[in-house]
């Protein structure tokens, strides 16, 4: 049976192929799959003596899981004033029904909205409008909801909160919102405009066409987009005074997701909702799937298996930090394509924590894996959740989001940003 030794290994390793497989598959829910995985993990752990109960409690990143539980209660109690179909409508009108204007408006707000919500949520506010504001005017949808989910994923990599691959980053390298805005809010920018010429280029034949009824959208009172203005008003402020703290967070002390929990205790305490609704709000597939994927890559670190993926790239970093950070970015770039970036991210950060251990600048590299699982994620329909969202949405249009249409629009985009991402990491490090 050869040495005992090496079976942790082994063990783990399959118990996390087979896991992301049944992911990958689709078939049955992710967030199943992902919690079965990880209770064999335990299960064999145990059984082996290699990954006992009080590692599977410290693998757990809790300031991750507060982070989106706080968020989540905070968008829950937000979501439905209306405010975000307001900006949207207020978008469209200042586009005056010029199709490409349109898009590059709704693109702008959408990226704005998800660098402080999750992406996810962000699509599911911008849809419903795009597809109101679409069918005034005649104009295929696709284009729209192609723009708005791609710039969503790129908005999301310049904060802290915007997307959940910089949530499991920020807390697990100690980087503060501020530096998130430093660092990677300027590459988004430039990677933003880059983005949005491809998609003028990419669907010009349908954004020249001539639209309708654009009196009737210009008719649109935005302000009736707003149901409750005085719920609107006071988590305007709970908004304001969370991204306050985030951004002075690292100063008093205080961890990312002990601010969010804070601001969901503000919204709840101030608005007072229904507690049922805002649990109802809460999306604990989520939370379950992120603890699940906690908890089997914390099996694969017990197993030995991340310790020689950290070796192999330290031994990469003996050519040079720029060469291990462009790998690094094409790695998770083509990675989250393949498995999501989510996964990956937490997949990837007990090994660079590992070097920075050992005495490795790991820097460069935590930021080329925020860029690398951010712009990569457009890559593939499966590449982020909200990809996922946008293509269940289109099913239903006359114009199906298939895997060959996303080729044509999100993967260029995709990789283009990528190579956007690679150009400023070589400026930067060399």
């Amino acid at each position: 049976m050869g040495d005992l030794l090496v079976w942790p290994f082994w063990l783990s390793l399959a118990i996390f192929v087979i896991t992301y497989v049944g992911i990958l598959s689709e078939r049955i829910h992710r967030t199943i799959i992902a919690l079965s995985g990880a209770v064999l993990m335990i299960a064999v752990g145990s059984w082996f003596s290699f990954y006992e109960v009080h590692q599977v409690v410290e693998a757990i990143d809790f300031n991750t899981i507060s982070l989106l539980l706080g968020m989540m209660i905070v968008v829950g109690i937000f979501k439905e004033t209306g405010f975000f179909q307001y900006l949207a409508i207020k978008a469209a009108k200042l586009a005056r029904g010029k199709p490409w204007l349109l898009l590059v408006y709704l693109g702008l707000v959408t990226s704005l909205v998800s660098m402080v919500l999750d992406n996810v949520t962000t699509i599911i506010i911008m849809v419903p409008v795009t597809f109101s504001v679409a069918d005034i005017l005649g104009i295929p949808v696709l284009p729209f909801l192609m723009s708005e989910v791609l710039l969503s994923n790129i908005g999301g990599v310049a904060t802290l909160i915007g997307d959940p691959p910089n949530i499991l980053i920020g807390s697990a390298a100690g980087f503060s919102f501020t530096d998130f805005l430093i660092h990677l809010a300027p590459i988004v920018v430039v990677a933003w405009i880059i983005a949005q010429l491809f998609l003028l280029f990419i669907f010009r034949s349908i954004l020249t066409h001539k639209p309708e009824n654009v009196d009737r959208l210009m008719a649109m009172d935005e302000q009736k987009a707003i149901v409750d203005p005085l719920t609107t008003g006071r988590m305007l402020k709970v908004l304001g005074v969370t991204i306050l703290l985030y951004l002075i967070h690292d100063r008093i002390g205080l961890d990312p997701g002990l601010v969010a929990l804070i601001g969901a205790c503000l919204g709840l305490l101030w608005v007072r909702p229904k507690l049922d609704r805002i649990l109802s709000e809460i999306r604990w597939d989520v939370l379950l799937f992120f603890i699940s994927l906690f908890v089997i890559v914390g099996g694969l670190e017990a197993g030995g298996l991340l310790n020689l993926a950290g070796n192999g790239i330290i031994s990469l970093t003996r050519y040079g930090m720029l060469l291990t950070a462009i790998v690094v970015l094409w790695v998770g770039a083509l990675a989250s394509g393949v498995v999501s970036n989510v996964p990956f991210t937490i997949a990837m950060l007990p090994i660079l924590k590992g070097l920075a251990s050992q005495g490795v600048p790991v820097a460069p590299l935590w930021w080329a894996l925020a860029l690398g699982v951010g712009f990569g994620g457009n890559l593939t329909p499966i590449g982020a959740a909200a990809n996922v969202l946008v293509v269940s949405i289109a099913q239903d249009t006359e114009e199906p989001l298939t895997f060959k249409r996303w080729l044509k629009s999100g993967s260029i985009v995709g990789f283009a940003t990528c190579v956007v991402g690679s150009i400023v990491l070589i400026l930067v490090i060399s």
